[in-house]
């Protein structure tokens, strides 16, 4: 099958192109420079070019906090991008996997993970702009397009928090971390993994939203305990804080945590738990 990854200079992005490449799949791999999918001309001059099966939809306005003064350029991004490449896959018959975020949630669940089809209710500019690409991509894509939402990515490629949190350990005495948010740390190496498992299958047994983030949940300053783990570090040197003493433009979600039901319906597991990810994970990334 012939793949076409965008945002493919991205941290999941170029996991995903090592991912597929591993499994000996023919992937073209674009970043922003390479196709800037706001262009409608140039989605649809691309594909009509490299003629892919499969397009994997890493592009993203990510910046949550300057979205909210900067929410069309936003849109442009994550909701006009994503609608670009959907109307260019119906036209050709290809299939795609648009990647999206669990802030399109209020982030406010308390008694369990939100499930694939519970109601959207995003707070911030940056949720309102990814789920007008979700929107998009289902509407254009009903039976061939399927969306994946994740959530606390790390990975080896680009600055995230677990990176931030090595640094940090080697750097400060103690560091402060929020313990009021509740989420699933996700290797972005298993993200792609299953973004390669689900998309042959798309318009057979699956399409619709899936949730791609690892299983079990826990809060910053748990991650960070884990982190310090690892490193061989005093977990006691992370302090919990409160969001309070980190005010943000854009409001973080309280509970975000997300179900994976659908993973069965595909015929597929879900991620495994967020702990054994990071294991494995640490050794590229420390």
């Amino acid at each position: 099958m012939k793949w076409l990854v965008t945002g493919a200079g991205g941290m999941l992005g170029q996991d995903t192109v090592d991912e597929l490449t591993r499994r000996g799949e023919q992937v073209t791999a674009l970043d922003h420079a390479g196709l800037d999918i706001t262009d409608p001309d140039a989605v649809d001059a691309v594909l009509a070019g490299q003629r892919p099966d499969l397009v994997v939809n890493c592009a993203a306005y990510t910046a949550v906090d300057d979205a909210e003064t900067d929410e069309k350029q936003a849109l442009l991004i994550n909701g006009d991008g994503p609608r670009n490449l959907a109307r260019a896959c119906a036209a050709r018959g290809a299939r795609l996997v648009h990647v999206s975020t669990d802030y399109v949630f209020a982030g406010d669940a308390r008694s369990a993970p939100y499930p694939e089809d519970h109601p959207t209710a995003p707070r911030t500019a940056y949720g309102r702009t990814k789920l007008a690409g979700e929107q998009a991509v289902l509407e254009e894509l009903p039976e061939s397009g399927a969306v994946l939402r994740t959530a606390w990515l790390y990975g080896a490629h680009g600055r995230n928090f677990v990176s931030t949190m090595i640094a940090l350990e080697a750097s400060r005495d103690t560091v402060d971390v929020v313990d009021d948010q509740r989420g699933q740390p996700t290797w972005s190496a298993d993200v792609a993994t299953r973004i390669a498992d689900l998309g042959p299958r798309i318009g057979q047994n699956a399409s619709g939203v899936f949730h791609a983030t690892s299983s079990g949940e826990t809060t910053w300053y748990g991650l960070a305990q884990e982190v310090f783990r690892h490193l061989g570090a005093d977990p006691g040197r992370v302090r919990p804080v409160g969001s309070a003493a980190y005010p943000r433009p854009a409001p973080r979600p309280a509970y975000s945590a997300l179900g994976h039901a659908r993973w069965e319906q595909a015929g597929l597991t879900p991620i495994r738990d967020w702990r054994e990810a990071l294991a494995a994970a640490f050794p590229s990334l420390a």
